[in-house]
């Protein structure tokens, strides 16, 4: 039997306004945004912790440790600024001007940049130190992994250069008010923030394609291996094995991760004046904290030295509060 009861009646009987369900939206992804913020501000901060203090105490640090260390760093930051940009565009505060809004979203690109590609570095990282492979490029590229990793980061500056010039002058575009012809000022308007649109796209379609292929290129180098100690008679469970596994799991939760995290934010940098105080902008806020915090949870569960250091602190937690009571 088919209803006839819409959501317009259903919130007319419980006497809740449109405005009532707005601000309810807004307490409700705000709890979501805090406890996203609150999670990822302790998983990061934990990460650059451990690595800082096992520096201090052995007097080097590894490449892998260096990254995930600069990476939790610039996630701090980057859940920073989703939450002073929620309450700054959801709650409309009065001194988040356009000027603010537009500097907020520079520092947000830089920050999301630096993530995006330290991560994506990891995931190579990983790839290089892992898999095994007899081809001679990959043997050199194995062989001088770290300095890939460096070479990697350093020209993706060139990239951040770029798409902070092209924001740069998309954001006069707007702020400038042209004399002339209105169609041919919100055509130009309209050029340059398809221009900013694409160049976003391009700088998060390339390191997550390098991170695919090294998910893919692992999941094959495991396939051989297990091929291998199958024929060998040795069995499937050794330690390259569960190594190969973690990786992929590290890869894989990143990427996933990613996509929803992207997506979001094309929605909502796609056209931000129709999504202003909409539902669809507040859930893609909201989407937008989960990759930064709830990927650094998954580093910690899949490294061994901060796993290890955290279940230390889970039973010293415990200890305390059982003297306490």
């Amino acid at each position: 039997m088919r209803s006839n009861i819409t959501f317009g009646t259903f919130f007319a009987t419980l006497d809740f306004s449109p405005q009532d369900l707005i601000s309810l939206l807004q307490i409700f992804f705000s709890m979501l945004i805090m406890t996203g913020f609150i999670l990822g501000n302790f998983a990061n901060g934990f990460i650059a912790l451990v690595n800082c203090i096992d520096w201090i105490k052995k007097h080097k640090i590894s490449c892998a440790d260096r990254i995930l260390t600069a990476l939790a760093v610039s996630r701090i930051g980057l859940l920073w600024i989703i939450v002073f940009n929620w309450y700054g565009t959801v709650f409309n505060l009065p001194f988040y001007s356009s000027e603010v809004s537009t500097t907020v979203y520079m520092v947000w690109i830089v920050n999301h940049h630096f993530c995006l590609w330290l991560a994506t570095s990891l995931s190579i990282l990983y790839f290089l130190k892992i898999a095994n492979f007899s081809c001679l490029l990959f043997l050199h590229l194995k062989w001088r992994a770290e300095r890939v990793v460096i070479m990697i980061l350093w020209g993706n500056l060139f990239i951040l250069v770029c798409h902070l010039t092209v924001l740069s002058i998309d954001a006069k575009m707007k702020k400038n008010d042209y004399e002339g012809n209105v169609t041919w000022k919100t055509n130009l308007r309209d050029i340059m923030h398809l221009s900013s649109m694409t160049v976003f796209m391009l700088t998060n379609f390339i390191p997550f394609t390098m991170s695919l292929t090294a998910f893919l290129l692992l999941i094959f180098s495991l396939w051989k291996h297990l091929k291998k100690m199958q024929l060998s008679g040795k069995g499937t469970e050794d330690p390259s094995t569960e190594v190969h596994v973690r990786a992929m799991q590290t890869v894989i939760s990143f990427l996933l991760l990613f996509v929803i995290y992207v997506l979001a934010q094309i929605i909502s940098i796609w056209r931000p004046q129709t999504l202003q105080n909409n539902s669809v902008l507040m859930l893609c806020e909201v989407l937008g904290i989960v990759h930064p915090s709830t990927h650094s949870l998954i580093l910690i569960w899949g490294n061994k030295k901060l796993r290890q250091a955290f279940l230390s602190f889970l039973w010293q937690l415990r200890c305390w509060l059982k003297e306490k009571k």
